[in-house]
């Protein structure tokens, strides 16, 4: 029996998603992995960094931020440091990568969509429901673009999902809540489309290396669990094909 009660090494902890949570953006989700809660959405500008002005291409850029009570502990906000937090910084890149491997950006235009997660509760896993989340907002964002009829055809290529796995008193575990990553031996969290591809994987050892059958048998494991969530995001969307 795990801490948060799962009883299989494989399992996923309860993945809730409910859609158009906000009155506002194109697109907006509030995810829970268990007790990790985040609020993630989606808004389209038209216009995209200097860097692609004239290219025909579209952007996907996303923000990350931890409330200050989203923790037992007060996390101090980064605008009283009068700097970006490391930790947000690295995550909120991550999840624009992820999610750029999800969509076309020369059919997207030249708009960027702008993805804000806002960690509402943690309990290990953020930023993997994070990318979670974000692709249902951005997936709801462009459909209300093509209903809207700004795009003249779906740019949506990939659905793209992650999970975290580790290795916690010598067990390989699934979707690790904080109890069990803040006592991991090593951990990874894993970043795939539907197509079973790899887009992102971060791997450390933190109290012990890792062996090459075990991170072998690692990414099997996130991969089954990345399918059963991308299942759960297609059923959330009614996607047919």
């Amino acid at each position: 029996m795990r801490y948060d009660g799962r009883e299989a090494n494989d399992e996923l902890r309860q993945i809730k998603i409910i859609r158009d949570y906000l009155k506002y953006p194109q697109g907006s989700v509030l995810i829970e992995f268990g007790d990790t809660k985040v609020i993630c959405t989606a808004m389209v500008e038209e216009k995209v960094p200097p860097f692609l002005k004239g290219s025909g291409q579209g952007w996907v850029s996303a923000q990350y931020a931890m409330l200050p009570a989203a923790n037992a502990t007060r996390k101090q906000r980064d605008i009283d440091k009068l700097k970006l937090d490391s930790r947000s910084a690295e995550i909120q890149r991550l999840i624009g990568r992820s999610l750029r491997a999800a969509v076309d950006l020369k059919a997207l235009g030249e708009r960027t969509v702008w993805i804000d997660c806002d960690v509402i509760q943690a309990d290990g896993g953020t930023r993997v429901a994070s990318i979670t989340g974000s692709f249902i907002a951005l997936y709801d964002a462009v459909g209300t673009l093509l209903a809207e009829k700004h795009l003249r055809k779906d740019p949506m290529i990939h659905f793209v999902a992650a999970v975290s796995v580790g290795i916690v008193d010598d067990e390989l575990l699934l979707d690790l809540c904080y109890h069990e990553d803040s006592r991991a031996q090593a951990d990874m969290n894993v970043v795939m489309t539907d197509a079973g591809e790899f887009v992102e994987l971060q791997a450390t050892g933190e109290g012990r290396t890792v062996t090459p059958g075990e991170m072998s048998a690692l990414m099997e494991m996130a991969a089954k669990g990345i399918g059963e969530i991308i299942r759960i995001q297609k059923e959330t969307v009614g996607y047919k094909k």
